[in-house]
């Protein structure tokens, strides 16, 4: 079976070999304001100047908000876009062998007429599977479901090839303490699935940067140990991985500092992968005090600033741009107020934060 699956590694690891696309720059994120708005203050105009990049997530459920699609639609703010839900699983195959690309064409599309790159979120997940895949008592075996990954990762990726900056392929495959999650891909074809999905990602889409994304990898620990073994295991298998993702989704008064931040990032650029904060937000327990907001404006100073500081960072995404749609109340009640923007689509103390980080200390 080792074999077996080392064959599978090997065989699309080959077929993904292309020249490197330029990793980070002014003139690599410059290409696409393409309509001469670099000059106008904002987030993202203030982190290209920077050699970075400043997006946000959004989903197709909060379209028919005008006011809120204006301001991610806002360039000099927000580069590059993120569909948060609709390039995950249980929407992009419900059933097994049947695809539903709608939703996500609609939102990837939007971004980049507008002239937004886009970072597609996610190939294999634990979470968000169709029912086909774990819920339905189904007998599994290495080869079956391997062919199955394979399947919905080569599909996915080929229907929005070129589409994509970037692919987080593979999410959240670790636990709190560094060992693998005990996912169904873990549990019938061991850890070789994470090079098995890389490999077949790169074939798929050789242009896309290929990150492993994860929360809590923004300071050294246990689980930062994890992901750079993760790292080490496709490189060892000579499949390519570009990137780590630092989801980064914190938590007042336990965020990591600015040195932590920048400490972990090293360790990365060290394997020769870059890294990025890919879902930041900071919650706090409610009701929000000015002093609490200022507080958070400082953390997200300090990813801002960790990502200009740090050889290996090209850019920083915020996990949706408002308190209005952020994910926090649902998951974590009694909690919220995470995002630079509140309910009523105002700039709070975080906005001035992340700009203060791409310009200049505090």
């Amino acid at each position: 079976m080792v074999q077996l699956l080392s064959a599978v590694v090997t065989v699309l690891a080959a077929a993904s070999t292309v020249e490197a696309v330029p990793t980070f720059g002014w003139g690599h994120w410059d290409n696409w304001g393409k309509w001469g708005d670099w000059w106008r203050p904002g987030l993202h105009n203030a982190a290209r100047k920077k050699g970075r990049y400043l997006g946000t997530a959004t989903d197709n459920i909060y379209l028919g908000d005008k006011e809120y699609v204006k301001l991610w639609k806002n360039r000099a703010d927000f580069g590059q876009i993120t569909p948060s839900n609709t390039l995950k699983w249980e929407t992009i195959e419900p059933q097994q062998g049947v695809f539903n690309f709608t939703p996500g064409d609609e939102l990837v599309n939007m971004a980049r007429d507008n002239g937004q790159f886009v970072r597609c979120h996610t190939l294999v997940w634990h979470s968000q599977l169709a029912p086909w895949v774990e819920k339905e008592n189904r007998t599994w075996t290495n080869e079956t479901l391997v062919e199955a990954m394979v399947n919905h990762v080569t599909k996915t990726a080929e229907h929005f090839k070129g589409r994509c900056y970037a692919w987080d392929v593979v999410n959240e495959a670790l636990e709190d303490d560094g060992s693998y999650r005990k996912s169904i891909f873990y549990n019938i074809i061991g850890e070789a699935y994470i090079p098995i999905a890389f490999a077949a990602a790169a074939k798929a889409d050789p242009h896309a940067k290929l990150y492993y994304n994860d929360y809590d990898l923004e300071n050294v620990s246990p689980k930062t140990d994890g992901a750079l073994r993760i790292v080490k295991l496709i490189q060892s298998y000579g499949v390519k991985i570009d990137g780590v993702g630092m989801q980064a989704h914190q938590v007042l008064g336990r965020v990591p500092t600015l040195e932590q931040q920048k400490e972990i990032i090293a360790e990365y650029t060290k394997l020769g992968v870059e890294s990025a904060f890919t879902e930041l937000d900071v919650r706090m327990t409610l009701p929000s005090t000015k002093e609490m907001l200022e507080e958070q404006a400082k953390d997200y100073y300090n990813a801002a600033r960790a990502c200009v500081e740090s050889k290996g960072c090209v850019g920083v995404t915020i996990w949706d741009v408002t308190d209005r749609y952020s994910w926090i109340p649902e998951y974590f009640p009694g909690e919220g107020e995470a995002l630079p923007w509140d309910k009523d689509l105002k700039k709070k103390p975080a906005y001035y934060g992340i700009l203060k980080g791409f310009r200049k200390w505090f």
